[in-house]
């Protein structure tokens, strides 16, 4: 029987295999070492260890998620109908009369012509007849003949473009530098206008301006006090400029 030195009443043994690093369990497995000698944790019974529930981590984490992903995808999506929407108001142009357009459709080469917009705001093409192109967009003007050119050709593809515009036309009257028409081949706020007529006269009453505008047969007045605007505030009637519109300087 191996012979054992006690030290402090531990043996050696015990002090050797802990610094070792072996394992109590792998202790307590050792025959030499009589049960009595053994400390209590290698002897009491291993503690139980309850399952981890991984998956209630996760179903909070989905719980915290999912509707923060829904505000962000309605945040997106309602962001993106505003854009749209400022988007249509007035960056596309609509054709109005004396406007020059040229249409034509591919591959039929006697189907490309330009035309001018008429004073009633109507225009004509070959296989189409009377269009009424004012007021709409030069890609609505071409959806519009490619659906009658159907009943013709198949699949026809009609380019429509806008050559020279005509029918943009501002009037500034009263006392500015250069009353008059002006034509303008982009929209025009209010002060753009007054620049175009070369700015107000020295007696102009400039608090007292108005722009006049006529939109299927109802008649609309807009203030503009160019004294506020030039000192930045209340920016928000200097309008954008339809055509025909009239501004009036007292």
């Amino acid at each position: 029987m191996r012979n054992k030195v006690s030290l402090g009443g531990t043996p050696i043994v015990l002090l050797a295999l802990v610094l070792s690093g072996f394992s109590l369990a792998a202790l307590a497995d050792d025959p030499d070492v009589p049960p009595e000698k053994l400390p209590a944790a290698a002897t009491e019974p291993a503690a139980k260890v309850e399952p981890v529930d991984v998956e209630s981590p996760r179903a909070a984490e989905s719980a915290l998620i999912e509707p923060l992903a829904v505000q962000t995808s309605l945040r997106i999506a309602t962001s993106v109908a505003a854009a749209a929407a400022d988007a249509g108001n007035d960056t596309q142009y609509r054709v109005g009369a004396e406007d020059i357009l040229e249409i034509s459709v591919w591959k039929e080469e006697g189907l490309k012509k330009e035309v001018i917009v008429r004073p009633d705001g109507g225009i004509s093409f070959p296989l189409v007849g009377e269009i009424a192109a004012a007021g709409k967009t030069a890609q609505a003007i071409g959806f519009e003949i490619t659906d009658r050119l159907k009943k013709s050709i198949l699949d026809p593809v009609v380019s429509v473009s806008v050559l020279k515009v005509a029918a943009n036309k501002v009037y500034v009257i009263g006392r500015v530098a250069r009353p008059g028409e002006y034509v303008a081949g982009r929209y025009l706020d209010v002060l753009q206008a007054l620049a175009m007529a070369g700015g107000l006269t020295p007696y102009a009453a400039e608090d007292d301006i108005k722009v006049l505008r006529k939109r299927d047969g109802v008649d609309q007045t807009f203030a503009f006090q160019y004294s506020d605007v030039r000192k930045g505030r209340n920016l928000d009637q200097n309008i954008m400029l339809q055509s025909g519109d009239v501004v009036v300087v007292p």
